[in-house]
């Protein structure tokens, strides 16, 4: 009886027992400052002490896109297609793998780089992740206004967008933002989990993400590969891989709902948002099973 009275005394019960998918958001909601506290830290540290600071959040997607514009269109002669600009196309796959890439690299060490707070302080640990992944949410603002700017260079100022047009489907951008969040969170949950008994992972990452580029139809469209494919330059099993991977399916979704290139597939979108969600659950049961038994292995 003592023990049941004093129970009630208690405002809230913190225990390792938790649901094997146990995505609490009223007590996320409840420690919503803290999670706008680590996005302020997150914007505000990631520059500090550069000279450029923010600049560099316009800096390295107009860089990547003039050298992929150099290289694969000047170089290796990829056509964009309907007589897109190189460096617009370019810019648009870089914008859309940008955020997905930083939420995916930011949250794969989570746990590693936030050990010594984790083992002292009480939050539910996804508050960590999810605020790199809404802190990235600000870069891809800034980096949409870069393409914005010259997508209205190219559009008003020069006549070699003529077929550059947006299409009704950009309505469903913000959609197409949250499948990219949520397979960056996913993954990144995913890995940071991993990563506390296989340190190798955490060098693994950068490379890994790199040659995942490579393998989304960044910088070249889907169609070149159907192409390889019916010419017999590249396996069927590698083109089926790369078409049906998530990240080409969200890129090219990006081209066409912006620019106007590529097709829009309702199907392939719903594939991208199912399989974002069942990554991100899949994440989250790691993440939350690993949280119990992390620091001792850590």
């Amino acid at each position: 009886m003592i023990n049941k009275e004093l129970s009630k005394d208690w405002l809230y019960t913190i225990s390792p027992k938790k649901k094997v998918v146990d995505l609490n958001f009223k007590e996320i909601w409840r420690y919503r400052d803290l999670l706008f506290l680590f996005v302020k830290r997150d914007v505000i540290t990631l520059y500090k002490q550069t000279i450029l600071g923010p600049l560099w959040y316009f800096i390295q997607p107009l860089f990547t896109s003039v050298i992929f514009t150099l290289v694969f269109n000047n170089i290796a002669d990829i056509e964009t297609g309907n007589g897109i600009p190189s460096f617009l196309f370019n810019l648009a796959g870089i914008t859309s793998w940008n955020y997905f890439s930083s939420c995916l690299i930011g949250t794969s060490d989570t746990f590693k780089k936030n050990q010594n707070i984790f083992g002292k302080v009480y939050f539910p640990r996804v508050i960590m992740p999810m605020s790199i992944v809404v802190s990235n949410l600000l870069k891809l603002g800034i980096q949409l206004l870069v393409f914005i700017f010259f997508y209205c260079y190219f559009v008003f100022l020069t006549d070699k967008a003529e077929n550059t047009t947006p299409q009704l489907s950009i309505i469903f951008l913000p959609l197409l933002i949250l499948i990219m969040g949520l397979l960056g969170l996913g993954f990144g949950m995913i890995i940071s989990s991993m990563t506390t008994k296989y340190r190798d992972l955490t060098f693994l990452v950068g490379f890994g993400v790199q040659l995942l580029m490579y393998a989304s139809a960044v910088m070249y469209p889907i169609e070149l590969i159907r192409r390889k494919v019916s010419e017999g330059v590249i396996p069927e099993y590698a083109g089926v891989l790369i078409e049906f991977n998530p990240m080409t399916i969200v890129v090219e979704l990006f081209r066409f709902m912006t620019i106007g290139v590529g097709d829009f597939s309702f199907n392939k979108f719903l594939y991208a948002g199912i399989l974002g969600v069942v990554i991100f659950l899949i994440g989250l049961i790691i993440f939350n099973k690993t949280e119990k038994t992390f620091i001792d292995t850590v």
